[in-house]
């Protein structure tokens, strides 16, 4: 009977080795599923962080740029302003420059004019005078 027992007692050891493993490969599970979840924690936690940093950041460089961007079109403003100014100016000159012209102008084509007037009415005084001297010599002359 000692022969048979040997085997009986050698398959329950394995058995119950088996098991015994059995209950280590489980807790395995666990641990390593328990490392898992704190390992995604973690992750999650550091990409949080690092979002909110870089969200930061870019709120901060948009900041920048828009009071970049409105300082450069209040000094785009500032000089078109400036350049309206100027031309409007230079345009005011121009133009009283034109009106002196042609005032003086018109002055000097006046004087032209009156003394042109003048001449003509002079040579026809002369001419008048001198056809009727003429006619007078010719009336002398014929009686």
């Amino acid at each position: 009977m000692k022969a048979r027992w040997t085997p009986v007692l050698g398959a329950m050891l394995l058995g119950l080795a088996s098991f015994a493993y059995s209950q280590d490969a489980a807790h395995d599970v666990d641990k390593a599923a328990d490392k898992t979840a704190d390992a995604t924690k973690d992750a999650a936690k550091d990409t949080a962080h690092a979002t909110k940093k870089v969200a930061k950041k870019t709120a901060h460089a948009t900041d920048k740029a828009a009071d970049k961007t409105a300082d450069v079109t209040k000094d785009a403003a500032h000089d078109t302003k400036t350049a309206a100014k100027k031309t409007a100016h230079a345009t005011d000159k121009a133009a009283d420059k034109t009106a002196d012209a042609t005032k003086d102008a018109a002055k000097d084509t006046g004087h032209v004019a009156k003394k042109t007037g003048h001449g003509i009415k002079k040579g026809v005084k002369s001419v008048g005078h001198d056809v009727k001297k003429g006619a007078e010599k010719t009336g002398d002359a014929v009686k």
